[in-house]
């Protein structure tokens, strides 16, 4: 059926929303509207004038006979400070200390609509590092990792501290914890991960590293590179963290566990 522009505005803007990072000809929106590409194109410049106004995402075009339009998530600086500042001030919530020093977080993780803005932001931010797969440790960083993987259009790889038969044949390696430095045992299923993939580690929570150090080993198992860890939340604290490069979104930098106070700021992404 043929649409008019209003419709095929609509349609158009909900479909690049939802295959980002991929190629998409305009012969296939010619088609599915019965409009001819040079409608397709003034449709396609309406809908990147209206992204980029209100920092949503970049549409990028590529000329030729195999060209086509390519959709960017972004977020815009101010837009992600100010949702992290609101992030921190949730975070602070004496109610969340847990023994040990942690945060209770699990409402955090647990919020599709939020886990799919803070995946936003990091998609944003590691959008040109040509990210291939997603790989986080079970369970809480699952949800945050697949909204990063829906936005960069990449899969997602589960490693578990547990062997699963369904998974099929696996890769192990011993890693040394950061905070209790015991040994300690991860696995991944060799399909998960394709040799010389470009991977982003992605994880809820980060003390001295120790879990994201053995991912990134783990990840050199299947001769694969690591483009960037991204941590929900890094906790500030005197011992030497494990991992030299990561990208935070929060840090937590206090909790006093007598007086009930926590002290949440954003996160090292909004000081580089």
């Amino acid at each position: 059926m043929k649409y008019r522009r209003s419709g095929r505005l609509v349609d158009m803007t909900q479909y690049l929303l939802q295959h980002p990072h991929q190629q998409i000809p305009l012969t296939f929106f010619s088609e599915r509207y019965q409009a001819a590409k040079s409608s397709i194109s003034e449709d396609i410049s309406i809908i990147k004038e209206l992204f980029e106004t209100k920092e949503l995402g970049i549409i990028e075009t590529a000329a030729g006979a195999a060209g086509g339009v390519i959709f960017v998530p972004t977020v815009g600086s101010g837009d992600a400070l100010t949702q992290v500042r609101d992030l921190c001030l949730e975070l602070e919530d004496p109610g969340r200390i847990l023994p040990g020093g942690y945060l209770y977080m699990m409402d955090i993780v647990g919020d599709p609509a939020k886990m799919q803005e803070l995946g936003r932001m990091f998609a944003s931010h590691y959008r040109d590092q040509n990210v291939t797969a997603i790989m986080t440790m079970a369970t809480k960083g699952i949800p945050l990792a697949y909204a990063v993987a829906m936005h960069l259009n990449v899969p997602v790889s589960i490693v578990r501290h547990d062997q699963r038969i369904t998974e099929g044949s696996i890769v192990s390696i011993n890693y040394v914890s950061g905070s209790s430095k015991r040994i300690q045992t991860m696995s991944l299923a060799r399909r998960s991960l394709k040799p010389q993939s470009n991977v982003l580690i992605v994880d809820d929570f980060m003390k001295a590293g120790g879990t994201i150090r053995g991912m990134i080993d783990l990840a050199a198992e299947f001769d694969s590179t690591v483009a960037g860890v991204a941590v929900l939340t890094e906790a500030v604290h005197e011992e030497t963290k494990l991992v030299d490069t990561y990208t935070s979104l929060t840090k937590l930098s206090h909790v006093d566990v007598q007086s009930r106070k926590i002290t949440v700021e954003p996160g090292n992404m909004f000081s580089k």
